[in-house]
């Protein structure tokens, strides 16, 4: 069997940091846990900590170069908290090194609420989702805080002037309706997340997360994610993630694709260890050039990442700092 072509810089363009406490809140981990309503079933194991050294610990033998964390749902009233609590983090152990932090597009407060992130050295973007529906044959169309809603969408305006990228994240059937409100501000530069969570791995659900991921590939500000390739009620399937993976290069092309690791969510299906091997198995065939940028490359320019952090070895990363 041919070895897989494994990178020599992994940044890490999607990952969470966590530590639930009296002084931190984390709704969805603590007092709304509900097994039932998470996409992966239950996730009763990602209710502890989870820190800089857990993480780090779960790369080992791998060459992570530079991470980007995304807001970890902690309570909206604690969002300024997270991202200071985040630079910490950094200051100590020389990562993450950007952040997307989380600003909701419904609060009247929202442009101070921006001016306070972005003083912030690291913060890059901001992640607020849109109101979804939970199955595709229902219908939220509308909606205050759906992708439709006016004053949702004057948010993401408000990105466009504050120089922030958005983090998109919603199921597949809403692909579509996403390009629709990304159309609207050509100058946002926007990444879907996990690929645009095809779930619905048959033909007609492929075919639908493949016409929403065009619609949003045809848009030159839209990059895309390849993470999160858990499905609902089902194991790690690593031949039709790598289906997937191919296809989302086909569609979006090597310059707008980058990998993620989404830890530690996607430990409720596989270890980064596969994780990182179904990746460089759909990425087999690319010529190295191209398949640096997926591993690393675009990342760091997405999210603005210093080269030289793309340089460091996991080594580096696990020595830590004195705080300044």
């Amino acid at each position: 069997m041919q070895t897989l072509p494994l990178p020599s810089a992994i940044a890490d363009a999607h990952h969470h940091l966590w530590r639930p406490g009296d002084d931190a809140r984390y709704p969805w981990l603590q007092e709304n846990y509900d097994p039932q309503a998470f996409f992966l079933g239950d996730y009763d194991a990602l209710r502890g900590d989870f820190g800089p050294d857990a993480y780090l610990d779960r790369w080992a033998g791998l060459p992570l170069a530079a991470t980007v964390h995304v807001e970890a749902e902690r309570h909206p009233a604690e969002s300024l908290a997270e991202t200071g609590w985040l630079h910490r983090i950094h200051a100590v152990h020389g990562f993450p090194n950007a952040i997307v932090a989380h600003a909701d597009f419904n609060s009247a407060e929202l442009e101070e609420r921006l001016l306070a992130q972005v003083a912030y050295p690291l913060v890059r973007g901001v992640r607020c989702k849109p109101l979804t529906s939970r199955r595709a044959d229902l219908s939220v169309h509308g909606q205050p805080g759906t992708l439709q809603d006016a004053r949702w969408l004057e948010g993401l305006g408000l990105l466009v002037a504050h120089e922030l990228s958005w983090d998109l994240r919603v199921p597949f059937w809403h692909l579509q309706q996403a390009a629709e409100a990304v159309a609207m501000f050509p100058a946002l530069r926007v990444v879907l997340e996990h690929t645009g969570l095809p779930w619905d791995r048959s033909d007609d659900g492929l075919a639908v997360w493949r016409r929403g991921m065009e619609a949003l590939a045809r848009l030159p500000n839209v990059h895309v994610k390849l993470s999160e390739f858990g499905l609902p009620g089902a194991p790690w399937d690593r031949a039709g993630n790598v289906r997937v993976i191919r296809q989302a290069l086909d569609i979006f092309g090597r310059q707008r694709c980058m990998f993620a690791s989404n830890l530690p969510v996607s430990s409720l299906r596989a270890d980064i260890g596969e994780v990182v091997a179904t990746l460089a198995e759909g990425l087999r065939g690319l010529d190295p050039a191209s398949a640096h940028d997926v591993w690393c490359g675009n990342a760091l320019r997405f999210y603005r990442i210093e080269a030289q952090a793309g340089e460091l070895p996991l080594r580096a990363l696990r020595q830590p700092r004195p705080a300044e």
